[in-house]
């Protein structure tokens, strides 16, 4: 039998899983034995227990330094829904919520404490520091405190001072993205000597990757969009105005989009990244130079808009997507012009050494965008892990493989259409002009009298648009503007045609056959309708609570729901993330739905229904379950007396009587709300905090007043005038 206080009983009990994924068991136990720690694993590849498991085994706190502050929230909110008890300090909070926080550390009633790199400037804070019983120090993202890493952060440098102020108390450094070179900066900067290095596999198996032309991006995004329709995207650019404009244009096509960069106002920023997170917009176009700190697991696609600084970053903001473990895509759009942009803001970086190392981090990108071979082995390479797999079966070059070809002929074509059309528009018109094409504007500029009209009528319009794209890629082309680029010749493209040299270009094998080695699928058969109201449901607890869905259980978790359809404690429990206190929180809440579900439609035995449903939850009337709470009810018992008699929870329950309540005018539940003087004092808290989210209800009355009551008080007091209880 397990011991109850084992780290694998811990792993099931407060995280819900039931064993650890590669490395988590050696970094904990290395943690334990208070040895220094250095782990690179892939975003998702599950870091952040490395150090939460440990920390409820040791005593005092743990200090966690990220310089992730939106993550904060969430990261410490999802802790506290699975009973670890967890604060953080930074600039969000207020001089009276900073007081509440130092207060229940000193009094040992947090586990973990995140904090901002910046804080550790603060003379004060070492001194408040010093009067806690610190039992480990993590240190997350730690390639920031490497001048090598992509995101450098002076900040990160304090933390010298605070190791060389705990010698005794262990170290373990975080991150997903490190080279060779970055790992022996972080181990000499934070003096990790008498500990492990821990390096788990960086590939992300359920990420695809691909690189596409920027002539036509804006076209090949909408279709992206269009083929992710609802689900959470994010797209980096390369400035604010950028970020700002595509998410104008994208709205007045259609789609719902936020832009995100740090020129906006908190209040802009918080709303945008808390619209995403919570999944009341899917869209989100931000700057690549902003860190967003997106912690959401269910992102489906990551869009380059522009060129990433580094590989580093590129990989670091694709894992991003897929963090559940889904399949999710990755696209990169670039043009040569995107590298000169790059290079310019290079060019204003004083510190030579800095910019040494910005060029040589652009190189590498540059390099990557225009590979001819397999993506993933590259990223593998760079980031110190070999790749021996012929086909990766996940990036465009393995499933459309290419081979070269004499391109010199096509090129000059291309290029001289360009010059001869005064170099101001676009790839499409310039397609029209070598194939001959009669369109009205070819016609109306006189470009059917031009020596290259019709010069290339053999070339299909697909191979003519790969083409440019590739000499865009090469740097003959460029192009000007984004919603609607045009093209120029560059100076290299000018010198290619004086000299008439010969160019090499690579396109598809066999007219563009797809070859390709299938990935074992992670994806279980579930039930969409069912998941569906799972997700509603979801949402609605974490709407009341003030927390991202995610907070409340992961896609991943609703789909095995809506795979074995769970209809006790001990079935529900053995759902991947179900630990202890979400079972007996969320448990009887997710059983009623999914015991409702088989009543209207039974258990079907093909779990993935042809059409997709709606989103929206059908209105349904109380079932036979319903009818037997309702009774009991009739009888004048409590909740948990109804409890005890059906071998529900209380939960379950007051989730019968709030769906009876909306059914039935006449229910009498007024010997079920709590006494006078308490449902004055909720119903003023009503009128303060409103009623849609339970959570500041709860902390305006200083948590004095359970949820079962607060949301029983709600119910009551949402069916009209409030009746004096007895």
């Amino acid at each position: 039998m397990q011991d109850s206080s084992s780290p694998l009983a811990i792993l099931k009990a407060r995280f819900g899983y039931d064993e650890f994924l590669p490395l988590q068991s050696e970094i904990i136990e290395n943690v334990l034995a208070s040895r220094d720690s250095l782990v690179l694993m892939p975003t998702g590849g599950g870091k952040s227990l490395c150090y939460q498991l440990p920390a409820l085994l040791l005593g005092g706190t743990t200090l966690v330094v990220s310089p992730l502050i939106a993550l904060m929230k969430d990261q410490v909110d999802a802790l506290n829904e699975s009973g670890i008890p967890a604060n953080f300090m930074n600039s969000s909070l207020s001089d009276l919520e900073m007081r509440r926080v130092e207060a229940a550390v000193r009094n040992g009633h947090t586990k973990l404490l995140y904090i901002a790199p910046e804080r550790l400037a603060l003379q004060s804070f070492r001194k408040f520091l010093h009067e806690l019983d610190i039992n480990l120090i993590a240190i997350d993202e730690a390639h920031c405190i490497s001048e090598w890493g992509h995101e450098f952060r002076p900040d990160y440098r304090n933390l010298r001072q605070l190791r060389e102020e705990f010698p005794s108390t262990p170290v373990i450094a975080l991150t997903a993205t490190a080279t060779e070179r970055v790992r022996d900066d972080i181990i000499g900067q934070l003096g990790l000597q008498d500990g492990g290095v821990f390096i788990s596999g960086f590939n992300r198996s359920n990420l695809n990757y691909s690189v596409r032309p920027k002539s036509d991006a804006w076209e090949r995004l909408i279709g992206l969009l269009e083929s992710h329709k609802d689900q959470s995207t994010i797209i980096y650019c390369f400035s604010r105005q950028e970020t700002e404009d595509l998410a104008a244009d994208l709205t007045a096509r259609g789609f719902e989009a936020r832009p995100y960069h740090a020129g906006l106002d908190g209040d802009t920023r918080r709303r945008a990244q808390d619209d995403f997170i919570r999944d009341r917009v899917a869209i989100v176009v931000a700057t690549i130079a902003f860190g967003m700190g997106i912690d959401k697991p269910d992102v489906r696609l990551v869009v380059h808009y522009s060129l990433p600084k580094s590989v580093e970053g590129y990989y670091q903001e694709t894992g991003r997507a897929g963090r559940d473990g889904s399949p999710a895509e990755c696209v990169l759009f670039y043009a040569f012009a995107d590298k000169v942009k790059q290079e310019y803001f290079i060019n204003q970086i004083v510190d030579e050494s800095e910019q040494r190392v910005a060029r040589e981090q652009l190189a590498r990108m540059v390099e990557f965008a225009q590979l001819t071979t397999c993506r993933r082995r590259y990223l593998m390479h760079y980031l110190g892990e070999e790749w021996e797999q012929e086909n990766c079966g996940g990036c465009d070059a393995c499933l459309e493989p290419r081979e070269e070809f004499d391109a010199t002929e096509i090129s000059q074509k291309i290029l001289s259409a360009v010059i001869r059309t005064g170099e101001r528009f676009g790839a499409g018109h310039i397609i029209q002009v070598l194939r001959g094409g009669r369109d009205k504007r070819v016609l109306e500029m006189e470009h059917d009298s031009l020596n290259v009209y019709g010069i290339a009528r053999a070339s299909g319009k697909s191979d003519l648009r790969e083409i440019i794209g590739l000499l865009e890629s090469r740097g003959l082309l460029t192009t000007e503007g984004d919603r609607y680029p045009t093209l120029a010749v560059t100076e290299a493209g000018r010198e290619f045609l004086q000299t008439r040299s010969s160019l090499s270009l690579p396109r598809p094998l066999d007219g563009g056959a797809r070859r390709t080695t299938p990935q074992p699928s992670t994806e279980i058969q579930f039930d969409e309708r069912l998941f569906e109201e799972l997700r509603v449901l979801r949402r609605r607890l974490a709407d009341e609570r003030d927390v991202p869905p995610f907070v409340i259980f992961g896609d991943t978790s609703l789909k095995q729901m809506a795979a074995r359809f769970p209809q006790d404690s001990d079935e529900f429990g053995r759902i991947s993330g179900v630990g202890a206190a979400k079972l007996e929180q969320y448990g009887a809440d997710f059983i009623a739905v999914i015991q409702e579900y088989i009543e209207r439609h039974g258990r079907p035995d093909i779990h993935v229904p042809e059409a997709r449903p709606s989103r929206a939850r059908p209105e349904r009337r109380p079932g036979p379950t319903f009818d037997e709470t309702r009774e009991l009810l009739s009888r004048g018992l409590s909740v948990v007396e109804i409890a005890e008699q059906r071998g529900l929870a209380e939960t379950t329950i007051i989730g019968h009587i709030e769906r009876i309540a909306a059914q039935d005018d006449s229910l009498d539940m007024s010997h079920l709300v709590p006494d006078a003087a308490t449902m004055s004092e909720i119903e003023k808290a009503l009128e303060v905090c409103g009623d849609e989210f339970l959570r500041p209800v709860w902390e305006f009355l200083e948590e004095k007043v359970s949820y079962n009551d607060l949301r029983l008080a709600r119910i009551h007091l949402r069916r009209g005038p409030p009746i004096t209880p007895g």
